[in-house]
């Protein structure tokens, strides 16, 4: 069968290449993939920033954002032959922590998780692909292809759980959110802002073109130039960005007993000035938080397919600015200046 894999630490070496196909170790639900979504994770594997091969081998497939249809499955597994699905993608460690051995394994304290196409576990691009059936997640059949977006929209909803727990600690009602960036992640983080009935913000550096109208019919507010700038203090900040400027300007800018969370991963080698006394004061008096926030468990994917299947259906597919078959897998793999989402696909079927 056919994946695209990358040697992990060599730059440039993705590659569309024949490989056996999974076996049943890999876990008892077989799943013919339909598609893969591609994201900025996929562009530093590939640029050989980070990532590692399975033990005994020197490739890695490539690919986390998943959606395909169960092949086979045993008849226990609460699977059948037809049924839509995605993969999660952290497995715990196997001491296990306090974390993974209460299914939190997004919350990792020792480091030893593994995680399909990033760490020490193939991913899932490839023509057929294996899965545990207590990793693999069902899908509402409406989804359909949509369904590509569930793990993106599990991060945001993690984030979401959090920002709502970490707001019980006192009476809090929170009346606007500002997301910070206009990327998938962006947007549908704003999109269960609007689902938590708030007044939501979203600034990018674009000016023009699918980000500002995609926002505009979300019925949010749609903002360019520095977080600074802004006319208000968001009692919800969530930083999608990853960019030092943005970060800091958003450190100073969340409101009173306010909630900063970072769901955005830094490039190495930025930097800005942070004055950190003046940052400690702002914190400590206006009972301030700041969180990160990344991967996702299975209670954050049950809570984004909720939300998937609460949106317009419309919308979200104007997330998906390209699908890109397989035969010419190179191109789903090259940025686009217009780009949002990127989905590769593997069968229509």
């Amino acid at each position: 069968m056919k994946a695209v894999t990358i040697v992990p630490g060599k730059a440039n070496s993705a590659a569309l290449q024949e490989v056996r196909e999974p076996s049943q170790a890999e876990g008892d639900v077989l799943v013919r993939g339909l598609a893969l979504g591609i994201c900025g994770t996929d562009f530093e594997l590939i640029s050989a920033e980070y990532g590692w091969a399975p033990p005994g081998s020197s490739h890695l497939i490539l690919g986390h954002e998943s959606l395909g249809r169960v092949e086979d499955a045993p008849s226990n597994s609460g699977f059948q032959k037809g049924d839509l699905v995605v993969g999660i993608v952290r497995r715990p460690d196997p001491v296990p922590c306090v974390g993974c051995a209460v299914g939190q394994w997004d919350m990792c304290r020792n480091g030893q998780y593994t995680e399909r196409g990033i760490k020490e576990r193939n991913g899932f691009g490839s023509e057929l692909w294996r899965n545990e059936s207590n990793f693999t997640v069902k899908l509402e059949p409406h989804l359909g292809n949509l369904g590509v977006l569930m793990e993106p929209a599990s991060i945001l909803a993690k984030a979401w759980d959090h920002i709502a727990r970490i707001g019980q600690r006192a009476e809090w009602k929170p009346k606007n959110v500002l997301v910070t960036g206009a990327g998938p992640i962006g947007l549908l983080g704003a999109l269960m802002g609007k689902q938590h009935g708030l007044e939501v913000h979203v600034l990018d550096r674009v000016t023009e073109g699918l980000k500002p109208e995609l926002v505009s019919e979300l019925g949010a507010e749609y903002h360019t130039g520095r977080v600074k700038q802004l006319k208000f203090s968001p009692d919800i900040i969530i930083e999608c960005t990853g960019v030092a400027e943005v970060i800091v300007d958003s450190l100073d800018k969340v409101g009173s007993d306010g909630i900063l969370c970072l769901a955005g991963v830094s490039s190495h080698g930025q930097k800005d000035t942070l004055d950190v006394g003046c940052l400690n004061r702002k914190l400590v008096l206006e009972n301030g938080v700041v969180f990160g926030t990344v991967n996702a468990n299975r209670h954050h994917y049950e809570l984004a397919q909720k939300s998937l299947c609460q949106a317009d259906q419309g919308w979200l597919s104007k997330l998906i600015t390209r699908r890109v078959p397989l035969e010419r897998w190179e191109e789903a793999l090259k940025r686009g200046a217009d780009d949002i989402k990127v989905v590769l696909e593997f069968s229509k079927n």
